[in-house]
């Protein structure tokens, strides 16, 4: 037995009992999530090699630290269970892929958010509030009943006559970021100590003595799970939500169920990029089976569930200041306002813009110019501001007013039937034509080379180019009267315009910028239909039955065809001799370079935006992953690359340049 072990593992148990008690009993978190996770699991390791090193005191046979000693303690009828974590796709689809052998048959997931506030355990019995726990070790919790009564989503007494005789739902109580911003004014005005995050007010506010205290801080409350119950109907996770909510009882919201687990990793990928809609804070998602007897064949480990697991990403914020709002203009006509902030460093990066992304996040958030700000980079979406340090403004800011009129054209703006986004109705607006044209030539798209957003813009301010269309009929000589276009770089966009005659039909579809349709739907449609001439007479209610179109997606499309722009386009690509090749699930050349091989892409890249090198991957029969893993294959690093590429020296990874990836590429497709 090892001597170095035994001291490594001991260092370990203290280390991590310290940052546990600090988190539940003085709800202060010394490490992050990440960090945290990565000592358990160091401490699993090495237990797992020296069992005879075990004791009954080692965090990884308990769930949690004691629970404060100022409020009674209760035992939990069930352990309330740690949830195991997994920080990327690679290890959430291993989680699920095993999940899914053992039971031997196809599983309903459940993905719900892990909202990061403070875990409890609230009872009722005959309908009636009786008790409501903290997590406390897991095994035992303190009493905060006097204060989880003061939370007015948490109803005294359920609604209707079918509920269960004895009914325990688990769940999480937390503070809105509004609720968050109104609390540091008050506390600013009274010269009291600010609170950093929601999490930490919450966390601490259930365990005061004074309910009227935690009155005052308007906490909220949603149930996610079930504890101890007798006369529960439910069969199933998506039915005891819905029975959660017949008794009054506020459910978590947008809880989403998946058939198989690549369909969920599918979900999770994209649902980060909705974090600027909620006025919680959300640190990762939660993925369960849905049918409780599956559950009930998989069972639980010591510390967790083995039917569950978390998707986290690592969450960086920072404070600096608002210097001023940019509006743009894209391709479609929308308006997306635009932070310019004082630069600060984030996640290892210095972030000096984010985004707004509508009128009514800016209203609803009262973000106004000259304010000191909350912005936060999660997993790897860009920036976004969560919220206003208003007990810091200095003076008092006048309001941001969107415009009435197109910053670009001066064009009347509209706001969507039903929706949040204000856009330009000029058809003509010089802005929209020049992001479209940019798009048109992306390598998402119909990969022009030579084709860049500068040369772009000189080509429609020169009046050489109007729509995307006209791209085909420019000429060397034409080419050669724009600023800083020689002979040798007109004929080589001549060429790369040329050679963009017969892309997939899937590229051309994406390059249309029809809204609503990106690479992932324009393929799915370019292999339903095969030509572009069946897809355009095709009818709302035929490409509604497509898996995975559905009616607004089918409207967009049907609209665009039978618009007289759309039938323009078609008409005037058709004069111009354009073929567009049947879809492929490779590249135009059927290339599988990268066949088996996942790559991370980080920092900021010269040749490539970073959704047209992870298409040029995929395209190459790749996978792309948004974190560094053991299963990470090639980690292509541009500048300010991070905490990703320490990551992947640690791993081994194999990292490359951009000129190594094309050279990687060139190889990997010649042999």
């Amino acid at each position: 037995m090892s001597d170095s072990a035994k001291k490594k593992i001991e260092s370990l148990r203290k280390e991590i009992n310290e940052y546990d008690r600090s988190y539940y009993v003085d709800s202060k978190s010394l490490i992050t999530d990440l960090e945290y996770d990565q000592r358990f699991r160091e401490l699993e390791d090495l237990e797992r090699q020296f069992p005879l090193l075990i004791t009954p005191d080692s965090p990884t046979q308990r769930v949690g630290e004691a629970p404060v000693e100022h409020l009674e303690q209760l035992a939990h009828r069930l352990p309330m269970l740690s949830i195991q974590n997994t920080y990327s796709l690679e290890e959430l689809l291993d989680f699920g892929t095993k999940v899914e052998k053992e039971l031997g048959e196809p599983a309903e997931w459940v993905v719900e958010m892990k909202i990061d506030g403070a875990a409890v355990s609230v009872v009722f019995e005959k309908g009636i509030l009786v008790r409501a726990l903290t997590r406390g070790n897991g095994e035992v919790g303190d009493v905060i009943t006097h204060n989880v009564k003061t939370i007015r989503d948490v109803p005294l007494r359920l609604n209707g006559d079918r509920y269960p005789d004895l009914l325990e739902v688990r769940g999480e109580i937390f503070m809105l970021n509004e609720e968050l911003v109104k609390l540091n004014e008050r506390q600013a005005q009274a010269n009291l100590p600010l609170y950093a995050n929601t999490r930490n007010v919450s966390s601490g506010s259930i365990r005061l003595l004074d309910p009227r205290i935690c009155a005052d801080r308007n906490l909220s409350f949603f149930a996610h799970g079930t504890g101890y119950c007798e006369g529960l109907r439910a069969q199933s996770h998506t039915e005891f939500l819905d029975e959660l909510r017949e008794y009054g009882i506020p459910a978590t919201p947008r809880v989403e169920m998946f058939l198989g687990i690549q369909a969920v990793a599918k979900h999770c990928e994209t649902f980060v990029e909705t974090l600027h809609e909620l006025d919680f804070e959300v640190d990762g998602l939660v993925i369960k089976l849905n049918r409780f007897d599956q559950r009930e064949i998989l069972g639980t480990r010591s510390r967790s569930p083995r039917w569950a697991a978390a998707y986290k990403w690592e969450k960086y914020e920072a404070v600096t200041r608002l210097n001023s709002i940019e509006l743009q203009v894209g391709k479609t006509g929308a308006i997306t306002p635009v932070a310019n902030l004082e630069p600060v460093e984030l996640a290892q990066t210095i972030v000096s813009r984010a985004s707004l992304h509508n009128a009514e996040e800016i209203a609803r958030k009262d973000i106004r110019v000259g304010d000191l700000v909350v912005v936060e980079k999660a997993g790897k979406i860009i920036p976004h501001i969560v919220r206003v340090e208003k007990h810091l403004r200095e003076a008092e800011l006048p309001e941001f007013i969107f415009p009435t009129q197109c910053p670009a054209c001066q064009g009347e703006l509209s706001k969507d039937e039903g929706g949040v986004y204000i856009r330009c109705t000029n058809p003509n607006c010089p802005a929209q034509v020049t992001e479209r044209i940019r798009f048109f030539a992306s390598r998402p798209a119909m990969d022009i080379e030579g084709l860049g957003e500068k040369l772009v813009q000189q080509l429609v301010e020169s009046g050489l180019v109007r729509d995307f269309v006209d791209l085909y009929d420019l000429t060397a000589e034409q080419l050669r009267t724009i600023e800083r276009m020689g002979e040798r770089s007109s004929e080589k966009l001549i060429a790369g315009i040329a050679a963009s005659r017969e892309r997939p039909l899937d590229r051309f579809l994406t390059a249309l910028s029809i809204r609503h349709v990106g690479s992932s739907v324009a393929k799915i449609l370019a292999r339903e239909f095969g030509t572009v001439e069946k897809l355009a007479a095709a009818s709302v209610e035929v490409l509604s039955r497509i898996n995975e179109i559905g009616e607004v997606i089918a409207r967009s499309v049907f609209d665009f065809f039978r618009s007289p722009s759309g039938i323009k386009v078609l008409e005037e690509f058709k004069i111009r001799g354009l073929v567009f090749k049947p879809a492929t699930t490779n590249s135009a050349s059927g290339s599988s370079a990268f066949s088996g091989k996942t790559f991370v892409v980080t920092g900021t890249l010269v040749k490539y935006k970073r959704e047209e090198i992870h298409e040029l991957i995929e395209a190459n029969g790749g996978k792309t992953s948004g974190s560094v893993s053991a299963k990470t294959n090639y980690l292509v690093a541009g500048a300010d690359a991070g905490s990703k590429l320490a990551k992947a020296q640690s791993l081994g990874v194999q990292i490359l340049s951009e000129s190594e990836f094309e050279t990687l590429l060139a190889s990997q497709s010649a042999s």
